[in-house]
């Protein structure tokens, strides 16, 4: 155990200190963000004021959520970005050979991707704020709904780390991120679930991401509900990309 924490922590601190000192890595998984929040936020106000859409705090709390999810999300494929650059570079190799435990670079590039969310984040909630944004929850919710925004970062980020593991190739990119928007904007982004119509409503109803992104809104409105669900959901999806992570280790220990 200790072996892996200390490989986890020198991994981590490699990669926290490539992206914050390079602007290509670290702009854009604040930028995007932020644009789907001015897009949505600011350019469908009105949405808000269709019948049956009950969201006390307001149109850009509703919409916040979606991005800080999303941001969580891009926090952990940048992550991905990162070590298929180290596997062009032959870095990850040099890794492997002197980690004694090497399932602690996971855990590294998990805590990595965690705390590069929590700095794109910040600064996405100072700028909802700035722009009014209205917060119904207490310390209490906001905490749970951080909770939920990790879980979400760690899957992308196994997610994202897994494909880089296999592909050892920044070609992998495109696969790290569409498998992740798509199932993002399967979930009830611009209504609340009840007010979408026909197949959306069905893929919806099943994506579990609905749950998170439900839960979270619940947290922020100040009104918490299907919060043990969600919780599970990302339990289940951490637990699915934790296998996925570790199975792709081991092929690229058999392929180094």
């Amino acid at each position: 155990m200790r072996s892996n924490l200390h490989v986890a922590r020198a991994v981590a601190a490699r990669s926290l200190r490539i992206a914050f000192t390079n602007p290509a890595i670290i702009i854009p998984s604040i930028v995007f963000p932020v644009f789907f929040l001015i897009a949505f936020a600011g350019g469908l106000q009105k949405v808000g004021e269709v019948p049956g859409f009950d969201f006390s705090s307001g149109y850009t709390a509703f919409q916040f959520v979606f991005v800080f999810l999303q941001s969580a999300a891009f926090g952990g494929i940048f992550t991905g970005f990162g070590v298929a650059a180290d596997w062009e570079s032959g870095f990850v190799r040099r890794i492997m050979l002197a980690a004694p435990r090497r399932t602690g670079m996971l855990l590294g590039y998990v805590a990595a991707g965690f705390v590069r969310w929590l700095a794109s984040s910040t600064l996405i909630w100072a700028g909802a704020l700035i722009a009014g944004m209205r917060v119904g929850g207490d310390g209490v919710d906001i905490a749970g709904m951080i909770g939920l925004g990790f879980l979400v970062n760690a899957t992308a980020t196994l997610w994202a780390v897994g494909l880089a593991m296999r592909f050892k190739s920044l070609q992998a990119g495109p696969l790290m991120q569409i498998p992740v928007f798509i199932l993002l904007f399967l979930a009830p982004v611009y209504v609340p679930l009840h007010l979408l119509k026909g197949w959306i409503h069905t893929v919806a109803g099943w994506n579990p991401i609905t749950a998170i992104m439900n839960a979270a809104r619940g947290f922020i409105d100040g009104h918490p509900a299907h919060t043990a669900l969600a919780f599970a959901c990302g339990a289940g999806l951490l637990a699915l990309l934790g296998v996925w992570g570790v199975t792709s280790l081991r092929m690229a220990e058999r392929g180094e």
